[in-house]
């Protein structure tokens, strides 16, 4: 079997989400290509012992130039704070290695043109952008239907992330909360590109948006004693008009951070005059669906799928598929692309897909702030 060799820049919580699913890669049935982490690179060296502790002998830096100049690096996940992506990921592409990077792909608009032109400078490389949840079977099962037409003529799509980790104010104060390193975009830009994946997959490209932005929390305490401006969006709901043949639909797009309840939703409903589906990660073993033919009944269906997933694994499919799973497909979908394969016909987020999302959350920053209708620039 193929092995291709990783370098993470980042060591926190998704780095290792990707060395866990690297280290259960025995759990997928047939692989093409299976990942070694070979080196590791954080400002904080603590962060590295983990990686030492269970991977043994890795190469450990504080300096990402010394990862990106070791010859036995061929690809690299970079999971840093927003403002480092416009800095880091063209230089990753320069040193020539194919790049798996965290969302949003640059802090704003400017930054993300300025990587997307690294990325059309370098063809030869594989880029990809992180977003897992479209991996769960039942949202699989929602694209799926929607390409196959059975929908008919959509009335509605709503897409969303919701959690409440920033709901205490208590709560000390992190990066994502800081405009210089998150941006202004906020819960947006953390969130946006996970509901903006499948719909933009699917072609649905808004032509104007309007957008409520709530900011409830306006200073957190430092973790010193002091409290300091709370800078960013808490919550964002934007409200899209999507242009089709048939005319135009609206697409309701929920990026909250503070969502009473809710732990880690993830969720696609899709409305139409012919079919409507809907999927959500609070119940992750089912999916629901309706046909509907003129004059006939309108129900819902629920089916349960157990463990289905795109990329075979040794559980049994009467088994339930969780969030660690969906890292692993995600991540067994890029190295299928590394390894020339087609990622079981669903490839991670293409940099084209973040950067018109990227247009999508810039026109609704506008939106929000000045309380009109704006146009997306897809320019």
């Amino acid at each position: 079997m193929q092995e291709i060799r990783f370098g993470i820049i980042g060591c926190g919580l998704m780095g290792r989400e990707f060395a866990s699913a690297a280290a259960r890669w025995l759990h997928l049935a047939n692989p093409r290509a299976k990942p070694r982490i070979v080196a590791v690179c954080d400002t904080n060296p603590a962060l590295m012992d983990w990686f030492t502790t269970h991977l043994g002998a890795v190469q450990t830096t504080t300096d990402y130039k010394a990862l990106l100049a070791n010859p036995d690096v061929d690809a690299v996940y970079c999971a840093v704070p927003h403002v480092l992506h416009a800095q880091m990921y063209p230089e990753i592409l320069a040193a020539r290695k194919h790049l798996f990077g965290e969302k949003p792909f640059g802090m704003d608009l400017a930054q993300n043109r300025a990587i997307m032109a690294a990325v059309a400078a370098h063809p030869e490389l594989i880029v990809r952008c992180s977003s897992e949840m479209p991996f769960y079977p039942g949202a699989q099962k929602v694209i799926d239907f929607v390409k196959s037409g059975a929908v008919g003529e959509i009335l509605e799509v709503e897409a969303s992330f919701l959690h409440s980790s920033d709901i205490n104010p208590d709560k000390v104060i992190n990066w994502k909360r800081m405009q210089g390193v998150n941006g202004e975009y906020g819960c947006m830009g953390d969130l946006g590109m996970h509901v903006l994946h499948v719909p933009l997959r699917l072609g649905w490209r808004p032509e104007t948006v309007q957008a409520s932005l709530v900011k409830r929390v306006s200073q957190r305490p430092d973790g010193k004693g002091n409290l300091v401006p709370c800078e960013t969006w808490d919550n964002a709901t934007v409200t899209a008009r999507v242009p089709t043949d048939y005319g135009h639909f609206p697409m309701v797009l929920k990026t909250w951070r503070i969502a009473p309840g809710e732990a880690n939703t993830w969720s696609l409903r899709v409305l139409g005059m012919k079919g409507s589906a809907y999927f959500t990660t609070k119940s992750p073993r089912q999916w629901q669906f309706m046909h509907y033919q003129n004059g006939g009944s309108q129900a819902w269906q629920t089916e349960d799928l157990g463990y289905t997933p795109l990329f075979a694994g040794i559980t049994g499919g009467i088994f339930e598929f969780g969030f660690t799973d969906a890292i692993q497909q995600m991540w067994a979908a890029y190295i299928d692309e590394l390894a020339g394969g087609d990622a079981a016909g669903f490839p991670c987020a293409h940099p084209f897909e973040a950067a018109a999302h990227h247009a999508v959350l810039t026109a609704a920053l506008t939106a929000g702030k000045e309380n009109r209708t704006v146009a997306v620039d897809y320019a």
